[in-house]
This record gives C-alpha cells, sequence and structure tokens, in this order.
C-alpha cells in the first residue's frame, strides 16, 4: 500500500481542516512547494493535491497547483472544483499523473464515462461518504447514493481508482471506517484509496492487509501524531 500526504490549498497556503470545516483550522503552512519538496525527501512518492477554495466555490488555487506540478518530483494526483473537461486536460497538461473528480462526476454520470473514455488510467473518482452515502459539493449536499453500489456500477470504466474519504472521521485522527473500506475494496475492480482519521501504523497495515492501494494521511501527519519517515519507509513506495 502507497502512503501518499495530502497537500490541501487553501488562500495559496497549505492547510488542514477538522471535519473539513472552514472554521475549525488547525494548520496552516505558507510555502506549498517547499512542503511537497519536504515530502518527496522524506521518502514519498505520491502527493494528493487539493484545491478546497475551488472545490467550495471560493476562488481558487490553479497558480499554485500548476507551480507544484512544475517543481515537483513525485508523481501528483490533483482535485478539488474540477468540473470540466477543460479543467480535467489542463491539469494533466501541467504534469497531473492522476485527475480526482467528485461533485460532477458523481452527479452527471453521463460525464463520468466521457472523461474516463477520454483519459483512461487517469481519472480517479472522489467518494466523499457519510453513513456510507455519498456527499458532494464540498461535503456540503448528502445524497441518496450509496458508495458501494456506485463503485460496483462503474467498476467498468478505465478509471485510475476511487477515492474514499471517511467524512466522518476526517481530521480527527481517531482512526478510519475500517468496515466502510472493506467494502469498497470488495465492490471495486479497481484500486481503493482510503481517507478520513488514518491515525496509526497499526491501521495503515490493516489497511493493507484488506487490499487497499493507498492511503491519504493529512492531519497524522502534519501534527507528528505518525512519524513522516517511519510511514515513508513501510509505505512510501
Amino acid at each position: 500500500m502507497l502512503a501518499i500526504p495530502a497537500i490541501d490549498l487553501r488562500e495559496g497556503k497549505v492547510v488542514q481542516l477538522v471535519g473539513g470545516d472552514y472554521a475549525n483550522e488547525v494548520v496552516r503552512l505558507e510555502n506549498p512547494i517547499e512542503v511537497a519538496r519536504e515530502w518527496v525527501r522524506t521518502g514519498f512518492t505520491r502527493l494528493h493535491c487539493v484545491d478546497l477554495d475551488a472545490a467550495t466555490n471560493r476562488g481558487n488555487n490553479h497558480a499554485a497547483i500548476r507551480a507544484l506540478l512544475e517543481d515537483d518530483e513525485a508523481p501528483a494526483q490533483v482535485g478539488g472544483g474540477v468540473r470540466t473537461a477543460e479543467r480535467v486536460q489542463e491539469l494533466l497538461d501541467d504534469g497531473a499523473r492522476f485527475v480526482v473528480v467528485g461533485t460532477r462526476a458523481i452527479e452527471e454520470t453521463d460525464w463520468l464515462i466521457e472523461i474516463a473514455d477520454a483519459h483512461p488510467g487517469h481519472i480517479i473518482v472522489a467518494a466523499d461518504v457519510r453513513e456510507r452515502k455519498i456527499t458532494t459539493r464540498g461535503w456540503a449536499k448528502d445524497t441518496s447514493i450509496r458508495v458501494v453500489d456506485f463503485v460496483d456500477e462503474f467498476s467498468a470504466l478505465p478509471l485510475a481508482g476511487f477515492l474514499v474519504t471517511a467524512v466522518h472521521r476526517e481530521g480527527l485522527m481517531g482512526g478510519t471506517d475500517m468496515r466502510l473500506m472493506e467494502d469498497v475494496v470488495d465492490a471495486s475492480s479497481h484500486p481503493v484509496f482510503a481517507s478520513g482519521g488514518i491515525a496509526s501504523i497499526g491501521e495503515m497495515r490493516a489497511l493493507d492487509d484488506m487490499g487497499v492501494a493507498g492511503a491519504v494521511l493529512g492531519m497524522a501527519l502534519y501534527t507528528g501524531i505518525l512519524d513522516p519517515r517511519a510511514v515513508a519507509e513501510e509505505f512510501g513506495r
């Protein structure tokens, strides 16, 4: 399993939010490029970049993301407010290895089919989950779509994987929703990436054992709950 540090961008800075709540920001770092370089120096070989402002219609961090992609030595998957085919192409042209799509892909599955077919092996679908159902629009809109049903239905597409975030665990460092992740792995024919609350090496080993392909790590790495070097040594490649 691959450990993937998150670089969440807000107003051009790297931040960490508890539960995705803009009013509950607990980490803010001024230089995204230096943050990315430090993760690469530590031994991580992929980064997860998210434009929080674009995801929540508060503007965007396109310039910061472009600079990261130009500078970074590690392959990056980039998402957050990606809602047009043009933006998907722009990110790939700028150097993103994978593009992460969420809200529009969930709400307009014809569009998901279109971009997956246009960019086989480069699209990751983000399924943000609360009580087993997908939530969209920066976690502001709950849907009636069961995540396991969605993953099962669209596993035939030429995707790079599904990113499942346990929204109810995000930023709390109390452990992720292990049963949720196991059920999604069972339903998917593509790699599954887990996110939300992961806070121990033991938990990462358990995710690895159940077949999770990657773990996106945020708060636990930035606050030192997880030792970045130990994580990179065991799960960096």
